[in-house]
């Protein structure tokens, strides 16, 4: 791997920490669901990269935000059109870890230091990514992310760790 650790660990939210689906009722979008472990794995590796978040929902933002902040991150609504030059600008994409699994995000994938895709992307994003999760969206894809970049990018193994913070 690289000699330069990467500095951020950037997450879409719909499709990475969700399950994507989205879920109206006759008054429109009222939930999303969010998955386990995906936390408590965040918690371990804000010790070595600052977690962002991004969502391209305007309808479900609030939603997103909600939960975010519950975790104690932050959030920012990117549109896709604009969402790979503000990240450049404000992050640089080579200090970037970016999971996403949006049929616009192959190419924000292939800009950063590092990226992954959870189970069920589109081909062409999993092609682009440098790793592919066993798992699915919002059944603990981050938590296995999270556990891979321990280990590729830090030399962690994370079934080793006795005195991790959380």
């Amino acid at each position: 791997m690289k000699k330069i650790k990467p500095k951020y660990f950037i997450l879409d939210v719909d499709g990475v920490i969700t399950n994507g689906q989205m879920i109206y009722d006759k008054y429109g979008k009222k939930f999303k669901i969010f998955g386990q472990d995906d936390h408590d794995s965040l918690k371990i590796i804000k010790n070595y990269l600052k977690i962002y978040f991004v969502s391209g929902d305007k309808i479900g933002f609030k939603i997103s935000k909600k939960r975010v902040e519950d975790m104690g991150f932050q959030i920012k609504y990117l549109p896709v059109k604009i969402r790979e030059k503000w990240l450049d600008k404000h992050f640089g994409l080579k200090n970037c870890i970016y999971m996403g699994d949006g049929i616009f995000d192959h190419l924000i994938m292939k800009k950063t230091y590092y990226s992954i895709a959870p189970k069920g992307t589109l081909e062409h994003v999993k092609r682009s990514a440098d790793y592919v999760t066993k798992s699915k969206p919002a059944e603990r894809a981050v938590a296995e992310a999270v556990i891979h970049i321990l280990k590729k990018i830090y030399g962690i193994s994370f079934s080793k760790m006795s005195n991790y913070k959380i």
